[in-house]
């Protein structure tokens, strides 16, 4: 068997405790882009096909285990560091003699074409371990790689217990790894706690397998964003920059305007069709669907909706998850939607809430109109408002739900709807204005 047909292993460790985020949630755990942090790396690892893929959990993230659709996982019950977690895969890898890539899970820039170009070095190399470098701006707390006099892996010193020599190296470590199975294992069985954090790093386990006669192999990352960790909130911030950045050009080299990308966040499992355009300030979440020549923004959040084709939402706009827009709708000014099906070519211009709602198309929903979906009726619970094709409401139209608008129908404006209007009707008349003069001066007099 060539070293290319090798089977593939891989290892997500993602059970730290990450207290430099400051937070209640884990840090693996943390949204981002319309994943967790952690799933970033696995979803990069994943590419690859390794079986099995394993990651590593804590007591703390343990329930995500059933979220992780065709992944094996295994917990490190103790915080005692990288080479811990690795050693907590292992009875998921028994039997397994292969390769076994070990990534971080808190590497969210990570891209398959890096990680199939690491494994490739590796088995290439035909050594028994070999480590992803990258040269960041400020290499701060990273782990320094040190080479040899022939430029081979040394070993991998931890920060905390670098010399001053070893804090100039400008190559740091990103704690992803590809190891041969053999070679993994035997290293992690000698691991001890003699150093300033008392753990087990994984780091001298790659100092162990040189020491024991085997090869170490470097590969440098070209660019260096994609090895960056997140160990607090700024550099999550920073993470989801790049990650936005490329999710925009992905979408924009596939015929999507966005007129002016860095105000503009598109989450992961948005769809949008060619020549749909994003104006500034727009958020696109969960699964958002936007068809062909829909415009959106600027000021506009949409999630989990589907704008239809032509359709437009905006500006100041907030669409809700379960909403619908269909071909040529508008959703517009101060409005805002949710869990309702908006028909062809209606308009809900500005200034209204509609819940809860089913409106036919070409119907025209006046300004400040509402659907009152919580029910007032001893039952409780939300009821439904629908709205027929071709209406035309009024301003300030209140809609109690359950009511039913028929085709044609016109409400008065200042109209409490409570009752359904039959199609055609013209429905309202609240009582006329009365004017009582000189009340306000008689309330202060007495």
């Amino acid at each position: 068997m060539s070293r290319n047909e090798t089977p593939l292993a891989a290892v997500v460790m993602a059970a730290g405790l990450g207290t430099r985020m400051r937070s209640r949630v884990p840090k693996h755990l943390h949204p981002l882009l319309g994943r967790r942090l952690m799933d970033w790396p696995i979803e990069a690892g994943r590419a690859l096909d390794p079986d099995p893929l394993v990651v590593v959990l804590s007591p703390e993230t343990a329930d995500a285990a059933g979220t992780l659709d065709g992944i094996r996982t295994a917990v490190q019950q103790e915080p005692r560091g990288t080479g811990d977690a690795v050693a907590a895969a292992r009875i998921e890898l028994e039997g397994f003699d292969g390769d076994v890539l070990v990534l971080s899970g808190d590497v969210p820039l990570l891209t398959p074409k890096l990680l199939r170009d690491l494994v490739g070095a590796h088995r290439s190399a035909a050594v028994d371990v070999t480590v992803l470098s990258f040269e960041p701006d400020d290499p701060d707390a990273y782990g320094r790689i040190v080479r040899g006099r022939d430029g081979a892996l040394s070993a991998i010193v931890e920060a905390r217990d670098a010399s001053p020599d070893e804090l100039e190296i400008r190559e740091v470590n990103s704690s992803i790894y590809v190891f041969a199975a053999s070679a993994l294992w035997s290293a992690l069985d000698r691991l001890d706690r003699r150093n300033a954090q008392g753990e087990l790093y994984l780091t001298d386990s790659v100092q162990h397998i040189v020491e024991q006669g085997g090869k170490g192999a470097v590969h440098l990352a070209p660019d260096p964003i994609e090895a960056l960790g997140v160990n607090t909130r700024a550099e999550l911030a920073a993470a989801a920059a790049g990650l936005r950045d490329r999710i925009n050009d992905v979408h924009m080299h596939a015929g999507v305007g966005i007129v002016d990308p860095r105000t503009t966040w598109i989450e992961v499992g948005v769809e949008l069709a060619e020549d749909v355009v994003v104006h500034p300030f727009t958020v696109l979440a969960g699964q958002t669907r936007v068809e062909t020549g829909a415009e959106i923004g600027p000021h506009a959040v949409v999630v989990d909706a589907v704008v239809g084709p032509d359709a437009s939402v905006g500006p100041f706009c907030y669409v809700r998850p379960g909403t619908v827009l269909e071909a040529g709708a508008k959703a517009g000014t101060f409005v805002e939607i949710k869990n309702s099906r908006i028909g062809a070519r209606t308009k809900v211009p500005h200034l209204s809430y509609v819940g809860d709602a089913d409106v036919g198309e070409d119907t025209n929903i006046a300004a400040a109109n509402v659907t009152a979906n919580f029910s007032h009726r001893p039952e409780g619970g939300k009821g439904r408002t629908t709205i027929g094709r071709n209406v035309r409401t009024g301003v300030d139209n209140t809609f109690v739900a359950p009511v039913d608008i028929g085709d044609d129908a016109w409400v008065y404006p200042g109209t409490v709807i409570t009752e359904d209007v039959p199609p055609a009707a013209l429905a309202g008349f609240p009582p006329r204005q009365v004017n009582k003069e000189g009340y306000v001066n008689r309330e202060r007099d007495d």
